[in-house]
């Protein structure tokens, strides 16, 4: 599951510049792989535009979303320790990045040291935000599960709320967890019950307050 970026988690323009003068430009397409999970690299993104996904996956296939990011927010910097890489990134829509190398991050960080209070804030929001959506996992229900995702990912729209991004009901089986096929039944029991509405858009709309059970 995710949810919105918090605003905090995106670069203030002066960090961003300057991290901006220790890497390089590059350009990707729509669903380009940017991480593997288990790659041995050590490069920092920077989002300059476009959004990508962080995900897990297993050899069948299957994934589950931890995160979206969008321009100003950054990832790779769990490679600081040395490790593998933990999780996948993938581009959701053409994106251009900042790409800092590892040597030039630490470099970096030993001269802003306010980068390392942002860093340091930002993976205090990374874990508590993964630990929820552990304690979600655990101890809530599907419908509970895609319940959390329409609302974390939707905001006022008059007397409704709008999920801005065209999400798939696939999508938002990975975000929850689940089935596509138990996602179409949750989702098609909102809409005959007038709690949602899905345009053709694929954007969602939540009419009314949604049932606290399925």
């Amino acid at each position: 599951m995710s949810s919105p970026a918090s605003q905090d988690d995106r670069l203030p323009p002066p960090l961003l510049d300057a991290m901006a003068r220790r890497g390089g430009i590059r350009s990707f397409p729509a669903h380009a792989i940017l991480i593997n999970e288990g790659d041995s690299t050590e490069s920092l993104y920077i989002l300059l535009s476009g959004r990508v996904k962080v995900y897990a996956g297993d050899d069948s296939g299957r994934e589950v979303i931890l995160h979206e990011l969008g321009p100003g927010e950054y990832l790779g910097e769990l490679s600081l320790d040395g490790e593998k890489r933990s999780v996948s990134v993938k581009t959701l829509e053409p994106t251009t990045c900042c790409v800092v190398q590892g040597a030039d991050l630490r470099e970096f960080l030993a001269e802003h040291p306010d980068f390392a209070v942002h860093m340091t804030r930002k993976l205090i929001r990374m874990v508590r935000r993964l630990t929820s959506q552990v304690k979600s996992l655990a101890l809530q229900d599907v419908y509970g599960r895609v319940v959390r995702v329409l609302m974390e990912l939707s905001e006022p729209d008059g007397e409704r709320r709008v999920v801005r991004a065209k999400l798939t009901q696939q999508d938002i089986a990975d975000r929850v967890g689940s089935s596509r096929e138990m996602v179409n039944r949750i989702m098609k029991e909102l809409t005959v019950g007038g709690y949602v509405a899905v345009g053709t858009d694929k954007q969602i709309a939540i009419l009314k307050k949604l049932p606290a059970a399925w």
